[in-house]
């Protein structure tokens, strides 16, 4: 490698790394409450469930008709949006609007909300708990919520919407731009150097140049595989948004002019997630849209299912089932790109492995913060460096307090 190359690699590593570094910081310190929230929010705020009947094992659930029907007892006039089991409780989650109307309205008024969920015992159809009416005073935010809300936006777009994700991917690539850069000059660097040696014996700046450089290398899979899948998580608004116009509408071209099925002449909720189960082998139904949801069709149940295992449970394939016979219209897998974006999810959050993987997330996170800051305090270094022989080339001495004065005479 040339000495011009290697300076250009150089150039490449110190302003990838310096437009980055405070931007990846925040990242890496929103990350780690993060990686936690489920634990910090069950030991801080926890939830006020009624405890669950205790049934004999193997007791088998109860018709989703038998919910949805109480529902529309409960609320009569109002319309059932919405049927969630819950992945892991024996629960159901029923959704309820006065109208998908409503709902829409809803997206321009922030304060209002007309729409609200009753949650079923799934084994017995009972209730076990309701949604608060929408004129019901709303709950004081607790701290917790607060700072886990506060982190999970500034992780995402920095309070900035639709431009701030996106510029955090930029970020991103830049990122991943740095750890290749420093990669690069990591081999060049170590080439007369016993790989890991760390100088304790020279100049502070050597030891800490040392330091970066092995930390840095030593967490480099992990921050590329990180980096890269956080900038295809912050593309998921406009690829989402590519897929509804391409596939969603031409699968739903047909029924477009349809009028919208009225719920008393509906088919078999029950019905259409077995059928939704047998059209997609292997996966478990996690929802239901009836018909007349945005994006969805006026005459069918949309159905969303995905894979049992850890990996496979991000991959989600969407089906059709006629919501006035019953009949499946059929199963339609998401496109490679949105496959690509929902397996990056796992990879980039460490939630795929339970608590042990989270703290190993953790740990690199620390590890990364710690070569994040040693790069600004190497580059900081460098120019006092570069000051201080400036300096002494224009005859002042930089360690006699009695020319601090002038220095910005000297710096002119």
């Amino acid at each position: 490698m040339t000495t011009t190359t290697l300076r250009r690699w150089f150039v490449v590593h110190k302003w990838t790394s310096l437009i980055c570094t405070l931007f990846l910081l925040v990242v890496c310190v929103t990350g780690l409450p993060m990686l936690f929230s489920e634990q910090i929010w069950d030991a801080f705020v926890g939830d006020d469930d009624p405890p669950y009947e205790v049934l004999p094992p193997g007791t088998p659930n109860a018709s989703l008709d038998v919910m949805v029907a109480k529902a529309r007892v409960m609320f009569p006039g109002q319309i059932v949006t919405q049927v969630n089991p819950d992945d892991d409780e024996p629960a159901v989650l029923v959704s309820m609007a006065p109208s998908w109307q409503a709902l829409k309205d809803d997206e321009k008024y922030p304060d209002r909300h007309s729409g609200h969920w009753i949650k079923f015992d799934a084994r017995t159809a009972k209730v076990l708990k309701q949604s608060p009416p929408s004129d019901a005073p709303k709950k004081p935010r607790t701290w917790t919520g607060i700072i886990l809300g506060t982190a999970t936006r500034l992780h995402m777009n920095l309070f900035a919407g639709l431009p701030g994700a996106l510029f955090m991917g930029v970020m991103g690539v830049l990122f991943v731009a740095s750890l290749v850069s420093g990669t690069v000059l990591y081999g060049r660097y170590m080439k007369r150097l016993p790989f890991g040696t760390v100088r304790r014996d020279r100049a502070a700046r050597l030891t800490w140049l040392d330091l970066h450089n092995l930390l840095g290398a030593a967490t480099l899979a992990w921050a590329l595989v990180v980096g890269f899948t956080g900038f295809v998580n912050e593309l998921q608004t406009p690829l989402f948004g590519l897929w509804r116009i391409t596939d969603v509408r031409q699968i739903l071209k047909p029924y477009a002019g349809l009028p919208e099925v009225s719920q008393a002449h509906l088919s078999s909720v029950q019905a259409a997630f077995d059928t939704a189960a047998k059209a997609a082998p292997g996966n478990k139904v996690t929802g239901l849209s009836f018909p007349g949801a945005p994006f969805g069709s006026p005459v069918h149940y949309v159905l969303w299912t995905h894979g049992a295992t850890p990996l496979r449970g991000r991959l989600f394939t969407p089906v059709l089932v006629d919501a006035r016979t019953g009949a499946l219209t059929g199963a339609y897998p998401m496109p490679w790109y949105l496959r690509f974006l929902e397996i990056s999810r796992p990879l980039h959050f460490g939630d795929y492995g339970g608590l042990p993987l989270k703290v190993l997330w953790a740990l690199l996170d620390l590890v990364v913060i710690a070569v994040l800051v040693s790069g600004v305090v190497l580059w900081a270094a460098k120019r006092r460096i570069a000051t201080d022989m400036r300096l002494r080339a224009l005859g002042f001495d930089p360690d006699d307090v009695e020319t601090v004065p002038t220095l910005g005479e000297a710096m002119r």
